[in-house]
């Protein structure tokens, strides 16, 4: 059975998608159509920082033409994806979730790392002007990604993590399936657990041996399962 029918993916956060093309070129060969679109602020410019709801309203100018969409969201895309079913829900049929983030930690731990990478963060802007000792301590607090984006992005960044998805997720009805690896360290699998338990018609799919981007590392799996759940 081979089918023509769009499929929108919407990245993580990356500022080029060069590795998503055997993905894309796997997909391609199963008949589909994908789309890989270019996310503002990583791979299109923005002239200020965004929140959840530019993307939300960014994803809408995208998909107005479109009905019943298949989308795929990796990590932040994920984040994205969610978001605009809230406001979206009858638009998409069916979503798979890579990874996603979404779900807001305030564990204890996490605190002391937010206040720590604070601390850090201010005390490198104030005591030495060494790049070299910038980035070790921002690699200490864990927040390279951080570190490393533009003015703007860090901006966009705070402003996407601090948005939690947690407690809407029951509203979405939308046919979901949801990928994880097994050993992500970025996103954790008690998330994804988390999403199956809180998403009304989602399943949850776990790739041995796989971290926070099972389509890259073991993409004809994760292909063959993306492939089984859209020709349903």
């Amino acid at each position: 059975m081979t089918t023509d029918k769009k499929i929108f993916v919407l990245p993580g956060w990356a500022y080029e998608t060069k590795k998503w093309d055997e993905f894309i070129g796997m997909l391609r060969k199963d008949g589909f159509n994908p789309i890989l679109l270019s996310i503002p602020g990583l791979t299109e410019k923005i002239e200020k920082p965004w929140n959840i709801d530019d993307y939300v309203n960014w994803l809408s100018s995208k998909l107005k033409n479109e009905s019943q969409v298949f989308l795929i969201g990796h990590s932040n895309g994920g984040r994205i994806a969610l978001s605009y079913i809230l406001s979206n829900p009858k638009k998409i049929s069916k979503l798979v979730l890579l990874d996603s983030a979404g779900i807001y930690h305030n564990e204890v731990p996490i605190r002391l790392k937010r206040t720590l990478f604070k601390y850090l963060a201010k005390l490198g802007k104030s005591v030495t002007k060494s790049d070299t000792l910038k980035n070790l301590m921002y690699k200490f607090a864990r927040e390279s990604d951080y570190n490393q984006a533009p003015e703007i992005m860090k901006k966009t960044m705070q402003n996407l993590i601090s948005h939690d998805l947690t407690q809407n997720l029951q509203k979405i009805r939308t046919n979901t399936l949801i990928l994880w690896g097994h050993d992500d360290k970025v996103t954790p699998l008690s998330d994804g657990k988390m999403m199956e338990k809180n998403l009304p018609n989602s399943r949850l799919e776990i790739v041995k041996d796989a971290r926070h981007s099972p389509q890259f590392s073991h993409t004809e799996n994760v292909v063959k399962i993306i492939d089984e759940f859209f020709k349903k």
